[in-house]
């Protein structure tokens, strides 16, 4: 795909009120564009790369349209490796429209979604799995998905693709020599070494791929519910998490009569947590709307927590309960350890084998961070470490992970099998042009369109 030759602009700030907009420009038009719209102040010269004071004015009219700060960066060193102005304007959204139309009418075109970026891409300065990394930025909702985003930004994710892609491409070149140039004794050699080699790639892959749940949760966030009886102190527990008085906590059972939810940073994970309202058998007609909305909210959660009064015995409606959370992710909290402990861990063990249990305390608030290092523990699962890992936030690239170690699976068995090279060479040449989808490589003009078709306007 080529870089078009006409000039895009657009306002690459949000729409709204704010001290500072402004408006970008990029391509072989902008540095013209520029000096017949841009007048610097008295006194002052326009040098590529620095920002200069001056005003916008319409050449035909003369009318002055805002005062503003302006710089041009000139080919092939800017974001697009394009020439590109950049115009700062005050953050008035009628401003920053005359200035966008004057752009369109001295020769610019309005930028499609993502266009900046994708000129970007197209003149080799990042590459696809980058380009997308920005997106991720930009809406990057805690300082973990943040950093999980610059590290792929930074280039780190696919220095590891083209990592196990050379070691693909090496394991070709043999066999093509050994296809080339067949020799009995050669070849036993390489199909146990092109095992071995194939093996180490799959595992890559492989590793990269067990990655996507916990980047899935860094970058989507995860649903969390609060279930339990009345008055077994989920409110209380909403609060601790949250630090403030969300929700209504008394001792008269039934006070939350429908769904809370709030967003919460979870050490850098974003957690939707929704306080239900407790379940039991209900005659008020309000109640019982809100249980139902609190069933409807425990089946989409990812994580459930399910929170006992243990100084009482269980009863049917913590029985009712137990018996509909098998098979969620599951957190159960023993509540109310000040009161006395009747229900104990191991009662609950043995109903549930392997699950986590806290024991708590929360109605002043105690206990909250034993909870937070509970459900950190299971997102995480102990087994990525952002600060020594990469993570996979990206459905598109844990998809073609996916397909690509599929593809050095049946290549592994087919070499274990002493097929004929000329076989195997398609499963491992298609699964290298799996990874080469993932950077750009190997990706056609529809999906490159449709990963910037993502992006906003002005980016």
């Amino acid at each position: 795909m080529a870089i078009k030759e006409d000039t895009i602009a657009a306002i690459s700030t949000a729409f709204g009120e704010g001290g500072i907009g402004i408006v970008r420009m990029s391509g072989e038009e902008a540095g013209r564009i520029f000096s017949e719209i841009f007048v610097p102040a008295s006194g002052k010269e326009i040098v590529s790369r620095m920002l200069t004071y001056g005003s916008i004015r319409d050449p035909e009219t003369e009318e002055v349209i805002d005062e503003v700060l302006s710089v041009f960066m000139p080919a092939p060193h800017t974001y697009t490796t394009e020439d590109v102005v950049e115009i700062d304007c005050h953050g008035s959204v009628v401003s920053l429209r005359r200035i966008l139309e004057l752009c369109y009418k001295m020769g610019a075109r309005p930028a499609e979604r993502g266009e900046f970026t994708k000129r970007a891409f197209l003149g080799g300065r990042i590459d696809l799995s980058q380009a997308e990394a920005v997106i991720d930025v930009i809406r990057a909702k805690t300082d973990l998905g943040f950093d999980v985003a610059m590290k792929q930004l930074d280039g780190s994710f696919s220095e590891k693709i083209r990592e196990i892609m050379n070691e693909i491409l090496d394991i070709l070149v043999d066999i093509a020599v050994n296809i080339d140039y067949p020799d009995e004794d050669i070849e036993v050699l390489v199909y146990e070494k092109m095992e071995k080699a194939l093996t180490r790639a799959k595992e890559k892959v492989d590793a990269l791929a067990a990655s996507q749940d916990t980047g899935r949760l860094i970058k989507e966030g995860l649903k969390v519910s609060i279930i339990g009886k009345p008055n077994v102190g989920k409110s209380s527990l909403m609060n601790a998490l949250l630090g403030e008085s969300r929700a209504i906590v008394t001792s008269v059972p039934g006070t939350t009569r429908d769904t809370i939810e709030e967003s919460y940073d979870l050490r850098g994970i974003p957690l939707r947590i929704t306080d239900t309202a407790g379940i039991r058998d209900a005659s008020d007609e309000i109640e019982r709307i809100g249980i139902e909305k609190s069933k409807d909210s425990f089946n989409r959660a990812d994580l459930v927590i399910f929170m006992i009064d243990a100084s009482r015995d269980l009863d049917e409606e913590d029985e009712e309960i137990m018996s509909v959370i098998a098979g969620k992710k599951l957190l159960i909290l023993l509540n109310k350890q000040d009161l006395g402990t009747v229900v104990s861990r191991e009662k609950i063990e043995n109903r549930f084998p392997g699950c986590v249990i806290c024991e708590t305390s929360l109605g002043h608030g105690a206990d909250a961070g034993a909870v937070e290092d509970a459900v950190y523990d299971m997102v995480m699962q102990g087994d990525v470490k952002q600060s020594e890992s990469l993570v996979v936030t990206n459905a598109r690239h844990a998809d073609l992970l996916r397909r690509a170690s599929s593809q050095l699976g049946d290549a592994i068995a087919m070499t274990r099998l002493s097929e004929p090279l000329e076989v195997i060479e398609i499963d491992i040449d298609q699964s290298r042009q799996y990874l080469g989808e993932i950077i750009g490589e190997e990706a056609t003009g529809d999906i490159i369109d449709e990963v910037f078709a993502r992006f906003c306007l002005g980016k």
